[in-house]
């Protein structure tokens, strides 16, 4: 894949290599490009990513009072948008209190720590690792289902509108585009 820089580069050389060739300089004498063109190019680059560069990570605490807000709002939408009865309202508290995240800082291994490990150690970890996510998962999996079975069938669709995340761009590769909203139907 060729970056931004090369492209730039490229362009310039290309762009002096026109204007070269084409007659526009006749009355100077041919001379090889500038070297300063591609340089300014590749500056102009460079200070088109430096905001990139210089992004840091958004403080722990910070994120997870990010995400708090974000699922609180999405739950408040969802909510309105099941337009639940008083008799559905435990049923909704029972859910939202199950697949509530864990709370506090999520457990973290050093990576020093972690290549210290032998490998049936760092599998035994992993293994560990995966027997809890998979128990969290159990758990809100079980608390959807519940609740899904005090919905009518109205509701019920308006859930599954409301929750199915078709490319859904959470956690990793998260562009801002489109994130959070309902996911259009499935066209056959």
């Amino acid at each position: 894949m060729i970056s931004l820089r090369q492209r730039i580069v490229w362009a310039s050389l290309l762009g002096s290599a026109a204007l070269a060739s084409s007659g526009a300089f006749a009355q100077a004498p041919a001379a090889a490009p500038s070297a300063a063109a591609p340089t300014a190019a590749v500056a102009q680059a460079d200070n088109a990513a430096a905001p990139k560069a210089q992004h840091k990570r958004m403080d722990p605490a910070q994120r997870m009072e990010r995400m708090k807000e974000h699922r609180a709002k999405r739950l408040a939408a969802l909510k309105e948008k099941l337009k639940l009865t008083s008799a559905q309202e435990g049923a909704w508290s029972t859910y939202t209190s199950a697949t509530q995240p864990p709370a506090g800082p999520r457990p973290h291994m050093d990576r020093a720590e972690f290549a210290k490990l032998t490998t049936p150690e760092r599998l035994e970890r992993m293994q560990a690792r995966q027997a809890e996510r998979s128990a969290r998962f159990a758990k809100r999996a079980e608390a959807t289902k519940t609740f899904y079975a005090a919905l009518t069938p109205e509701q019920q669709k308006t859930f599954d509108a409301e929750t199915a995340h078709f490319g859904h761009r959470g956690h990793r590769g998260h562009d801002g585009a489109n994130h959070g909203a309902p996911a259009a139907p499935a066209k056959s």
